[in-house]
């Protein structure tokens, strides 16, 4: 489990560094905001990226992400772990749903919301129902 633990807080820390440049203003990978903006966000008619504070809301939830997997063993960290994984879910889930479709036509974000970003959420919550299930015993 260690392995897998290891792996789900490297992939929490690699998107919460993305994020961050995001948040101190620097267009990764898209060196253009607006290009930016409809891909990773895709909201109709988007033209700027989110701001600083929700970008590093962001960053702070992935980070305590990372951490939840080290922490110490018990209820607590079995049930956190379960709620990370709900939330990958959910938010894989959303990507195909008709609402999300409604909110978020933009492309590239729409295809790539299909095709990149649910499968990785859904990778991500496989990892920490596996690393819940360990953790509940």
């Amino acid at each position: 489990m260690t392995a897998l633990a290891l792996l789900a807080s490297a992939g929490m820390i690699v998107i919460a560094a993305i994020h961050l440049l995001w948040a101190l203003g620097y267009w990764w990978p898209v060196k253009d905001e607006a290009a930016l903006a409809r891909t990773v966000v895709g909201t109709k008619g988007i033209t700027k990226m989110p701001g600083p504070v929700p970008c590093a809301l962001v960053v702070v939830a992935l980070l305590f992400a990372a951490a939840w997997p080290w922490f110490p063993e018990g209820t607590l960290k079995g049930f956190g772990l379960f709620g990370i994984a709900l939330v990958f879910q959910i938010r894989a889930v959303a990507a195909y749903s008709p609402l999300m479709k409604r909110l978020a036509p933009e492309q590239p974000f729409r295809r790539l919301d299909e095709s990149l970003y649910a499968p990785i959420c859904i990778a991500f919550g496989i990892v920490f129902m596996v690393l819940a299930g360990n953790a509940m015993g």
